[in-house]
């Protein structure tokens, strides 16, 4: 099995989304802004994304009830490719674990 695991820190910049499934299990739909400063072969490089985090389940739910549009946090989990109903597929991180700072 291989790995697939993600830690990345960064600044809400859309207001969470709170919805539970048919099934009953509650969701949370955020997107993260992330910029740092990262070595790479010596050099710094100036890093700068945008990615979708989703956190499921009733085990991660507090974590989430408090989330607000420009907190900072940390978000721990891993990436999965989700296809938009546009067709267009980008990476989303789901959530095992969110800290804010």
């Amino acid at each position: 099995m291989f790995e697939n695991s993600l830690v990345i820190a960064g600044q809400i910049v859309s207001p969470p989304v709170r919805k539970t499934s048919p099934a009953g299990i509650p969701h949370c739909y955020l997107v993260l802004e992330h910029s740092s400063q990262q070595m790479e072969a010596g050099f710094a490089r100036s890093v700068w994304c945008r990615i979708r985090v989703i956190a499921s389940g009733q085990t991660i739910t507090a974590q989430t009830n408090n989330l607000e549009l420009g907190m900072t946090i940390r978000v721990s989990g891993f990436i999965q490719r989700q296809e938009m109903a546009n067709g267009v597929a980008q990476l989303v991180v789901h959530a095992r674990q969110i800290e804010r700072f």
